[in-house]
């Protein structure tokens, strides 16, 4: 199912990619240059935090956009078992 995001949130959550790519991309660097260990799992836990940055924008935009409609119509336990399956995925 193709799902829909408004223009605002599509361009705040491509942006927030390309930062997280980047992040990515120092982190790789610095495995590679063997920076002091310290410092890698610092750089990893500021990409771990942009992801949650990440998933919090999208999981807001899917709750103005299709939660809000699934849960008033008759798609409301599809809804609902969706939201319970991402509720255990981030436990």
């Amino acid at each position: 199912m193709k799902g829909h995001i408004t223009q605002d949130y599509k361009k705040r959550a491509l942006h927030r990619l390309k930062i997280i790519q980047g992040q990515a991309k120092g982190l790789e660097k610095m495995v590679e240059d063997e920076t002091y260990c310290m410092d890698v799992l610092t750089q990893s836990l500021a990409v771990q935090e942009s992801l949650k940055s990440f998933d919090a924008l999208m999981l807001e935009n899917h709750l103005k956009t299709h939660a809000s409609h699934q849960l008033s119509g008759k798609n409301k336990e599809k809804g609902i078992k969706e939201m319970l399956k991402l509720y255990k995925l981030s436990k």
